[in-house]
């Protein structure tokens, strides 16, 4: 008996599942990424109506006032899908482990200066309180946004967020104890410095447009916010001998730098789509940016005293130039 081996080719009639060959086309292999996001919005067939909202679909392109002839123009820089972003936190995490396991190690936190330490505590740990809110915030826009190239990467955001104040719990637990983790809700609760930020994120739980609420948190507060908490205090501690507090709020300054590539992404997007979208998004901005700026002068105060005021002006007028390229910039001079 004589048996004859030969490799034999077989190509596949497409190159990726049908929903993706419609776009792409059948002999154009897709990446994860793409078969991972691209029309995995459910679009028909509802079984009922929200009691909650019953002028709209469960799912509905109305519930924001930006209008989109494809909701899957959005696309994420980054390339997130659950693998490579579960991943890449994976690595980011080893990475601030690593950084909390040196200080602890090294003994740098009874090193620390205690004017250092006090001050610390008081800018980052009541912080964790307003990540929580833009945990909630981010969630709104997962479950209310439209197209799996917004709502997948708003989610990861919501997660990010939670991680975050959690890091801030940690290094509250790291440079003190659980009362001052108590004193930090105290603080932000009653304290003059916190109540003008805590008015603008319990006043974005009740917005009713995700996308509004997605340029409120994310664009306006978190783009002036977190230059000011994680490069100018940073600045500032490290200047006075905290370097150790600068290395457990690494992640916090990598991942701003990584999440704005997405944010820039998707507001130049909705804003390149149509003339009413580029105005809605100025008209939104410009509200925000007000309040914002108005939360925050008392928060720069309290974490840069009389330099605070000009680190505002200039955290501002950087995030202003940011907008421009972006085409939404407010009109008007920057402060």
């Amino acid at each position: 008996m004589q048996l004859d081996l030969r490799t034999v080719s077989i190509r596949p009639k497409r190159q990726t599942f049908s929903h993706i060959a419609r776009r792409l086309g059948a002999d154009k292999p897709a990446s994860r990424y793409q078969e991972g996001t691209l029309d995995l919005q459910v679009t028909h067939n509802f079984h009922y109506r929200p009691y909650w909202a019953p002028q709209f679909e469960l799912f509905d392109v109305r519930r924001t006032a930006i209008q989109m002839a494809d909701w899957y123009t959005f696309k994420d820089p980054r390339q997130f899908y659950y693998g490579t972003y579960t991943l890449a936190r994976a690595r980011q995490q080893e990475t601030t482990e690593g950084a909390f396991s040196f200080v602890e190690e090294r003994g740098l936190v009874p090193n620390l200066p205690a004017t250092v330490r006090k001050q610390a505590l008081a800018v980052l740990l009541p912080l964790r309180h307003l990540e929580w809110g833009a945990n909630m915030n981010n969630d709104f826009i997962c479950a209310y946004g439209y197209g799996t190239a917004v709502t997948q990467p708003a989610l990861f955001h919501a997660m990010d967020r939670l991680g975050i104040a959690q890091y801030l719990t940690r290094i509250g637990l790291t440079l003190g104890s659980p009362d001052d983790l108590d004193a930090a809700k105290q603080a932000w609760l009653d304290a003059p410095a916190w109540q003008g930020l805590r008015r603008y994120v319990e006043d974005t739980f009740v917005l009713e447009d995700w996308f509004e609420l997605f340029v409120a948190q994310n664009m306006v507060l978190d783009g002036l916010l977190y230059p000011l908490a994680y490069q100018h205090f940073d600045v500032a501690l490290t200047q006075q001998g905290g370097t150790a507090v600068s290395m457990l709020t690494q992640f916090m300054r990598d991942w701003k730098a990584e999440s704005d590539k997405w944010l820039d992404a998707t507001l130049k997007t909705a804003a390149a789509e149509s003339p009413a979208n580029a105005a809605q998004l100025h008209a939104w901005v410009s509200k925000w940016e007000a309040r914002a700026l108005e939360a925050l002068a008392p928060f720069a105060t309290l974490a840069l005293g009389e330099a605070g005021g000009a680190a505002l002006n200039e955290v501002h007028s950087q995030w202003r130039g940011r907008l421009t390229k972006l085409g939404v910039a407010p009109q008007g001079a920057a402060a």
